[in-house]
């Protein structure tokens, strides 16, 4: 090193991690700084998984014709329209020419490509079949992708007749009631008490909204920062265990299932294929259980045995799972159990949104009839009154 001071920049997960990298080569980081802003560094991850199944799906069809790697890469480099993942697929191509293996070139990318996706393509180089696991690494991600739209999709509803109804009783107390409020003030005479609640409560967020709006923003704050803690997160997972139990143990076994059976088959390790099908869950409580299963594969015990004591995996799964590791079929087995679940997981999520939206409906609309008939009340009471 002579000294100088050099700018650049270095991908990587976060500020720490960049700096690791900067001085695993030698550099001495002066600052590190990401130079997106939160809102669009979300976006750009939502929009870089579309971008991955779109590189996997057509460099799969590239290497299933014949072609080789590096010329692969170059013609998805030239059709690529994202700028950003044309310059990953440049970078990606320029370290292979380099000498790189088209799994360490991808681990230079650790944002876009997951440890999953490059521990399935490092297990399909050291075979000899590249293009067979991008293959199932394409239909990996489909159906990953297919079963988030799903949930999403049957979610829009309920969340638009949230909103809908909020906005509803916010417009009710913030600018119907005050109007009333006013006749009821001239004509004076006691209010029946659910009014004179109604009339409080809408004096309270016309006057006082603002704090009302700040107090939501900073209880949304607290619970957003005390859920990315370890132990915050954690809690977070126990009550939605708790709450969605039936729910969430499908999704979580589905997307176990579907990843270990997807990198047994494509010859990555047990052991290591474990910790990668850990990394997928999303729920810590059940991914914790999954250091145990770990441990019971190393001593021997397969995973059967560790898994049905974890007691968060369906019976059945493990039933399924037990006659895999018998047969000698265990990866097979996984993908089956996989598909069941992901089957019985859109008949749960469709069973809990129709007894959501009902659920819904008659809250919003006792909350509303309450409001009305308090209003009623008053506008009654004023027969009573003296001329």
């Amino acid at each position: 090193m002579d000294g100088s001071v050099i700018e650049g920049v270095i991908e990587a997960n976060d500020e720490r991690s960049a700096v690791d990298r900067l001085k695993n080569t030698g550099v001495i980081p002066l600052k590190v700084s990401s130079p997106r802003g939160g809102l669009q560094k979300q976006f750009r991850l939502r929009s870089s998984k579309a971008d991955v199944l779109t590189f996997t799906t057509e460099l799969s069809a590239l290497l299933s014709a014949g072609l080789p790697l590096d010329r692969g890469l170059n013609i998805l480099a030239e059709l690529s329209e994202d700028k950003e993942m044309k310059a990953i697929i440049q970078a990606v191509l320029k370290s292979i020419r380099e000498g790189s293996s088209f799994s360490d070139a991808l681990q230079k990318h650790p944002r876009t490509f997951s440890k999953l996706y490059i521990n399935m393509i490092r297990a399909g180089e050291a075979g000899g079949v590249l293009d067979v696991v991008l293959d199932k690494l394409n239909e990996f991600l489909e159906s990953t992708k297919a079963l988030k739209d799903h949930v999403v999709s049957v979610m829009i509803y309920p969340a638009i007749l949230m909103v809908t109804g909020g906005i509803s009783i916010i417009v009710l107390l913030t600018f119907v009631l005050p109007k009333f409020s006013v006749i009821f003030a001239e004509l004076g005479g006691a209010l029946p008490l659910s009014t004179q609640i109604l009339l409080n409560a809408s004096n309270t967020i016309k006057t006082y909204w603002w704090i009302c709006a700040a107090a939501v923003v900073i209880g949304w704050m607290f619970f957003k920062n005390y859920t990315k803690s370890q132990a915050g997160r954690y809690q977070w997972d126990k009550l939605k265990l708790k709450l969605l139990g039936d729910i969430i143990k499908k999704l979580e076994t589905a997307r176990f299932c579907r990843t270990l059976g997807t990198l047994l088959k494509s010859g990555v390790p047990l052991l290591q294929a474990l910790q990668n099908a850990k990394d997928v869950i999303e729920n810590t409580v059940v991914a914790a259980t999954i250091d145990t299963v770990a441990s019971g594969a190393k001593e021997g015990k397969g995973i059967t045995v560790p898994l049905s004591q974890t007691n968060v995996f369906p019976q059945l799964a493990l039933s399924m799972i037990k006659v895999g590791e018998e047969t000698g079929q265990l990866d097979t087995m996984l993908m089956k159990v996989a598909q069941t679940y992901e089957k019985s997981l859109n008949v749960a999520i469709k069973r809990f949104v129709s007894l959501l939206e009902p659920v819904m409906i008659l809250i919003m609309g006792l909350l509303i009839a309450f409001i009305v008939i308090s209003m009623l009340l008053a506008i009654f009471s004023i027969t009573d009154l003296p001329f």
